[in-house]
């Protein structure tokens, strides 16, 4: 029997996820099936007081438990907010500035004040290697390595805390940049260092400095934080194993994570996606958008087929002056609008909502904690979609009153009233909001009024109705606990291994047996990682993809291959694969056009046990009248005033419900709002299925 099944029999998996406002826990007990769920206002000077808060209210303790699963923000926020740790950049002689070079990208051509990317490793700081590799591998010059010790001794004395490594061709030839490694390590113990062959094994100079440049820049404070959260829970007693949440939604042990620090970016969000691809299996639904709103930042991601999309890279701070990450990841795109959102005036007395956030510190003015600016959560308190006795179970008291002086400060230089300005503010939200889901639909070739809109985080149910109309999306979702929804997603997260290969082929020319011999090292490494894992999965399953390209073509897409179709060496099967994938992600194919292989790719899962799905009571089309709390006044645009609407206890619905709009669903971390004109309906799983109106 597997250790996960001996723990299986009867353990307790932890789920801890921390957003920029609040921290979120969701725990499966396998003895009993029950879910237990605790949120706690995340605590940044001291994020690990946060988490234990969240035990605490969840009332169980990290000694009971065989597993614990974690997703941050931290490695994303320190790269936002460049407050990372002072950085070193080793690089192939003759190639220090290329990190600054970048692309060259330029997408606003007439805009005078364009401004390039900052590199986070400044240019004193970025040092040349008497070495160079072929793009085969070969040694044209061999590692000076003498010259790389007294460069590294130089290093001391001026405040360095981490290392990057960045040598020509080490995707082909890892054997300089380990030697370098292995020279600064002896030089300087203690110092964080981090080798790109390490992280990606793909080709592209520019992107591969990058991602070890921003991994090294998070590294000694994401490090340093893991560890802490490790020690903090061997003082509670923990003795089971510790995982962390890597982009793609997968699990990796927490030694791997305090090493490659930025496979963490979007391991919150990216595990809601995971979440929502569990509930769109339970109901058989193929396609859907996973959107999440918190108190920070709004998220989407799109689940096609049953399966969640994914990049092999990403841009973090915009499109204009973005330093490229080039690891896998599920694709999600975020924007700077949460419930915590600040509503500010700008330039030409023009309102602007975030991207500023009053996290959890001070807060939106109505927490009473020194807040004194407008929030998209003070917006939706004023306009009675909040309620100022119930917020979070009625454990957190809202201050009405300092919402309506926050508001006046912005509404009466324009000449508003404090209700008009807070409708204001929540269409400028979810005009922003629906960006976010446009860029991972349309900007994609998919029509988003296709899919259903599966909706979670704290603050996503109160705006998910606006947003499907801004959009044209017909139905929305509402899963079980939005509020602890990411965190309840790592329970669904498997052990997962992402490998690439670049390899540079004509499909026309390609050799198999060379393709399957390059597929079954990536296996290998796989299963060896996995093996090693202190949890042994169930199961292990292997998906195949390749990046191709027409050729003549720069840039190249990511194509599924079942492993059948190079077995059988078919090439005109993986050639119309590719078509397809080309003709959804441009809006076009040329399939008399030969194609080239770029890069080989590979995902190894370990499969973990899943929590099962759970049903509720069948009840009448009219839900029971103990379900109703209260009836009260909420503000709707299209009425143009307050509304007498109906609040419903969202735990006493039952399947098969239906209720008409105007109505407020009430649960303890969030509410949901139906608007006049739409029709909620509740499924076998309690899942809140909202038909949305004209």
């Amino acid at each position: 029997m597997s250790d996960l099944n001996q723990a299986g029999s009867g353990g307790l998996r932890i789920a801890v996820d921390i957003g920029g406002t609040f921290t979120d826990l969701a725990a499966f007990d396998e003895r009993t099936g029950e879910l237990h769920f605790g949120k706690a206002l995340s605590t940044h000077g001291q994020l690990v007081d946060g988490i234990q808060d969240t035990l605490n209210g969840a009332g169980i303790e990290a000694k009971d438990a065989y597993l614990f699963l974690h997703g941050s923000t931290i490695a994303i926020n320190t790269l936002l907010e460049r407050n990372g740790a002072e950085t070193a950049l080793l690089i192939t002689e003759g190639f220090r500035d290329i990190y600054e070079i970048g692309r060259v990208n330029r997408p606003d051509a007439y805009n005078l004040f364009f401004s390039k990317h900052e590199p986070l490793v400044r240019r004193s700081l970025r040092f040349e290697v008497p070495e160079r590799l072929r793009a085969d591998g070969e040694v044209h010059k061999p590692l000076d390595q003498e010259a790389v010790r007294s460069l590294v001794r130089s290093l001391k004395g001026r405040g360095v805390q981490s290392v990057a490594i960045l040598l020509l061709h080490s995707y082909r030839n890892s054997a300089h940049e380990m030697r370098v490694k292995e020279i600064v390590l002896e030089e300087m113990p203690g110092v964080f260092v981090s080798a790109s062959h390490e992280l990606s094994q793909e080709y592209r100079e520019f992107e591969r400095v990058s991602t070890v440049a921003a991994n090294a820049y998070v590294g000694p404070r994401v490090s340093a934080y893991l560890g802490e959260l490790e020690g903090h829970l061997k003082e509670a007693g923990f003795r089971g194993s510790f995982y962390a949440v890597q982009s793609t939604g997968g699990l990796f042990p927490i030694a791997h994570a305090r090493r490659d620090c930025v496979r963490m970016l979007e391991s919150g969000p990216a595990a809601g996606v995971i979440g929502a691809q569990a509930i769109c299996a339970q109901m058989g639904l193929g396609d859907a958008i996973a959107f999440d709103m918190g108190g920070t930042t709004a998220k989407a991601g799109v689940i096609s087929k049953g399966e969640p999309l994914t990049t092999g890279s990403a841009l973090i701070g915009g499109y204009e002056k973005a330093l490229p990450i080039q690891i896998p990841m599920i694709d999600i795109f975020e924007v700077g609008t949460g419930g915590g959102s600040i509503a500010r005036m700008g330039e030409g007395q023009s309102l602007r909502v975030g991207p500023q956030s009053a996290g959890s510190m001070p807060g939106p003015a109505c927490y009473g904690r020194g807040g004194t600016e407008p929030t998209v959560t003070d917006a939706n308190l004023l306009l009675g979609r909040l309620d100022e006795s119930h917020f979070l179970g009625g454990q957190m008291p809202l201050d009405k009153a300092a919402s309506m002086r926050a508001m006046a400060s912005v509404a009466t230089p324009l000449g508003l009233d404090e209700i008009a300005m807070a409708d204001g503010i929540l269409r400028i939200a979810v005009t922003s909001m629906s960006h976010a889901v446009k860029a991972v639909t349309t900007e994609r070739g998919l029509d988003a009024g296709a899919f259903t809109m599966v909706v979670y985080g704290g603050a996503g149910p109160l705006h998910a109705s606006a947003i499907a109309r801004e959009i044209g999306i017909r139905t929305v979702l509402i899963p079980f606990s939005p509020g602890h929804f990411s965190a309840f997603g790592m329970l669904f997260s498997d052990l997962r291994y992402d490998y690439v290969r670049s390899c540079f082929r004509r499909l026309d020319e390609a050799s198999f047996e060379e393709l399957e011999a390059m597929y079954g090292d990536m296996e290998g490494e796989g299963r060896a990682a996995i093996a090693e894992s202190a949890v042994k999965p169930s199961e292990i399953r292997l998906a195949y993809a390749a990046d191709m390209r027409y050729v003549g073509q720069e840039h190249a897409v990511s194509v599924d291959l079942p492993l059948d179709l190079i077995r059988a060496k078919d090439r005109g099967a993986i050639k119309r694969e590719f078509d397809k994938v080309h003709a959804v992600r441009y809006g076009t194919s040329a399939p008399a056009e030969p194609a080239d292989l770029v890069s080989l790719r590979l995902t190894v899962s370990g499969l973990m046990q899943k929590p099962s799905p759970r049903e509720v009571a069948e009840g009448s089309r009219t839900a029971d009248p103990g379900a109703t709390l209260r009836t009260k006044n909420v503000y709707f645009r299209d009425a143009g005033a307050f509304v007498p609407t109906p609040v419903y206890e969202r735990s006493k619905l039952r399947r098969g419900n239906e209720i008409s709009g105007p109505a407020l669903i009430e649960e303890h971390a969030s509410t949901t709002v139906i608007q006049p004109g739409d029709t909620l309906t509740v499924d076998a799983f309690g899942n809140l299925l909202v038909s949305i109106g004209a």
